[in-house]
């Protein structure tokens, strides 16, 4: 299974090959737009980057995240350009000397889009945490949920988080523009769910899909699409998928672009599809190809020595019948037979 990068390879590309004036503006997954270039000087490179749900990220802790990765390469909030939500700094001068030290900078670099998006996700793994600091009510009641957090980071798709005592719930809206997706992405969430029933990966998050009915938790929301085309894809994270830091960061980054990689997959088993119904068409042709028919026109046939005789007409409607030898390669006794085929 091919998983796509979750950094942006041209801004790794380009801070790797150390441009000395540069201005380009380029889109990522989900619309987000970027923009880099060098105002001041060759070797300061500024980066912006444009994303649909910024507002609801800065809400959740995106300025706590992106300031705890970036530092004093993260600007103010007054110093971000334009039609932009954030913008990072780098001075090439100043990048680490080490090799090393420089490609793990760039490579933070690359994932701005990705470190955005992890706020959330880091809110719901601290308030789990916290909920499950919490005595059990003595009334028997439950342990109240967390805060719901909607991201819509798409037209009509949103990601859902929400934290409980014992898990965190993380839900995906995605829309399917066509039936054959929707038949494709069924078949592939249902993989997902009866792949977990393995021994070897029973640790894996479990995962639920429904169609068209929104999961228990969001069904509230006005802001639900009402159309027959929307799945719900719903992802059960336990203490196991985020308790250790390392692990954490891995859940982020993988379950972000879930549904990039869902779209994407499907996309490829329909080209797929088509190459293979192309080829057996092809094959059909060769074969209607080499079953020729006979065009109508004078007739021709073969005596037993391969010799063609050939009926040819003359002015008096006498027909004849004339021998033509064969090649030499066959040993034949030639007969010219003459006959008229036609009379008064």
């Amino acid at each position: 299974m091919i998983l796509l990068e979750h950094g942006n390879a041209i801004i790794q590309k380009t801070l790797t090959d150390k441009p000395s004036a540069l201005d380009v503006q380029f889109v990522d997954f989900d619309g987000v737009r970027y923009h880099m270039w060098t105002p001041e000087k060759k070797t300061a490179i500024l980066l912006s980057m444009n994303i649909r749900c910024w507002e609801e990220l800065a809400k959740y802790g995106a300025w706590d995240v992106l300031g705890k990765e970036y530092g004093a390469h993260l600007k103010d909030q007054a110093a971000v350009e334009p039609g932009y939500n954030v913008s990072l700094e780098i001075d090439l001068e100043q990048a680490p000397a080490d090799a090393e030290g420089r490609e793990a900078l760039i490579k933070s670099f690359s994932l701005l889009r990705r470190h955005a998006l992890a706020a959330p996700f880091v809110k719901a793994f601290k308030t789990q945490k916290e909920l499950d600091a919490l005595p059990v009510p003595t009334d028997g009641s439950a342990i109240p949920d967390g805060e719901l957090m909607a991201i819509h980071y798409r037209d009509q798709e949103a990601i859902y988080v929400q934290a409980s005592h014992d898990r965190v719930t993380v839900i995906f809206s995605t829309v399917f523009q066509e039936e054959t997706d929707r038949i494709f992405g069924k078949v592939f969430l249902r993989e997902f769910v009866d792949a977990r029933r393995l021994p070897t990966i029973q640790t894996a998050p479990q995962v639920l899909y429904s169609d068209r009915d929104p999961p228990p938790q969001i069904r509230d929301d006005p802001a639900l699409p009402k159309a027959d085309d929307v799945g719900y894809v719903t992802f059960i994270l336990f203490p196991r998928h985020f308790t250790n830091p390392i692990t954490a960061e891995a859940t982020i980054s993988h379950i972000q672009l879930f549904r990039d990689n869902l779209h994407y997959h499907i996309k490829c088993s329909k080209v797929y599809m088509h190459t293979r119904m192309r080829a057996g068409v092809a094959e059909f042709l060769k074969v209607l190809n080499r079953a020729k028919v006979e065009v109508a026109g004078e007739p021709v046939r073969k005596t037993v020595t391969a010799s063609v005789i050939t009926v040819i007409k003359d002015a008096n409607s006498l027909g004849w019948l004339v021998s033509q030898p064969a090649p030499r390669s066959q040993c034949s006794i030639d007969v010219s037979v003459a006959f008229p085929t036609a009379g008064p």
